[in-house]
């Protein structure tokens, strides 16, 4: 273990003492404004393509650390292969009372009411600007709680950070802003959708992907649906998936009960299913981002033959700091090579 990781999880395990929305500060903070090293050059085996996106790897971090792009010179050494932040709405919004915010230490697992709290499009912007240029930047966008017109909302964060973001997701699935995931029915996701591609431009020009990204507790049937509507709309893949509102019987933490969207190690069999629904509804026609549950190697590889093009982390890093990432690159790059494959793109949905 290098120098940094072992910093890395020494910080990890101290901010862990500390209240979780503290630690969360701390932690952006200090990636923000910590002289880290570039990271070694990724495994070629890794290299992929999602949409047009050149990834070096397809591990990446899922939105919900960096809410307002704060720490993107940080993040960006730690070796993702993309980095997601946001949810970012128009309008600033403080989101939902504290506390909102809970380690289910017990279960690996958090659960989170946040709310959408964040600095709003124009801040969010601003950092865009001065990103580092060497990653992958994806803006995952919200809509404000008290907005009337939500479909509004998304196109008004397209159109704002169109030549800012690498790419772009349509989070319809936070459990903690109320109406959203209506919108994952089909005449509310088919007006937004069509107004979303209305807002983007010719298929023919230059533009980021725009990735829609889903609830866990969805039906097969459902999935279906949001993927026959994503191709009919010409969105560029599926990211599955968000946090659940279910509570498995194996949970141990007092903190269970608490009010809000699961995520962590005992998400991993519901986001599952819904990746194998959206790989069986997809049939290669799509390309999938796996969400849920992803704590080492093995766990992305198993999500990559299930049909996933690339992974996202988030939770994990609570538990297994910074240096996780670097782990689950060696060990995902030695199982494909084990199992015989050249190339990561020759394992996405192997196991079929």
């Amino acid at each position: 273990m290098s120098l940094v990781d072992r910093i890395g999880e020494a910080g990890a395990a101290a901010l862990r003492r500390l209240d979780p929305e503290q630690a969360h500060r701390l932690a952006i903070k200090g990636l923000a404004f910590a002289p880290l090293p570039r990271p070694a050059a990724d495994d070629p085996i890794l290299r992929t393509t999602l949409a047009g996106l050149d990834l070096p790897n397809p591990v990446g971090l899922a939105a919900g650390l960096d809410k307002d792009g704060e720490a993107l010179s940080g993040l960006s050494r730690l070796g993702f292969g993309f980095v997601e932040c946001g949810s970012v709405t128009p309008r600033p919004q403080a989101g939902n009372p504290r506390p909102r915010l809970f380690r289910l230490s017990e279960d690996r697992a958090i659960v989170n009411r946040m709310g959408f709290n964040n600095a709003g499009l124009d801040a969010f912007a601003a950092r865009l600007d001065r990103r580092p240029r060497d990653v992958i930047v994806g803006a995952n966008l919200g809509a404000n709680k008290d907005a009337e017109d939500k479909a509004a909302d998304y196109v008004a964060g397209l159109t704002r950070l169109a030549g800012r973001a690498s790419y772009f997701t349509v989070n319809i699935s936070s459990p903690n802003t109320p109406g959203l995931r209506a919108l994952q029915g089909r005449e509310q996701l088919d007006d937004l959708l069509g107004r979303i591609e209305a807002a983007r431009p010719p298929r023919d020009a230059p533009r980021a992907p725009v990735f829609l990204k889903i609830a866990p507790d969805l039906a097969a049937e459902e999935i279906g649906m949001i993927v026959e509507a994503s191709l009919a709309h010409r969105i560029d893949g599926l990211i599955v998936s968000n946090t659940t509102l279910e509570r498995p019987r194996t949970l141990r933490s007092p903190q269970a009960a608490e009010t809000g969207g699961l995520s962590g190690a005992p998400i991993r069999p519901f986001a599952e299913k819904a990746l194998r629904a959206a790989a069986e509804a997809a049939d290669g026609r799509l390309p999938l981002i796996a969400v849920g549950g992803i704590d080492s190697g093995a766990e992305a590889y198993a999500r990559i033959r299930l049909g996933a093009s690339a992974v996202q982390l988030y939770s994990a890093l609570i538990y297994e700091g910074p240096g996780l990432v670097a782990r689950i690159k060696r060990d995902l790059a030695a199982r494909l090579r084990a199992d015989g494959f050249s190339t990561l793109s020759q394992a996405v949905g192997a196991a079929r």
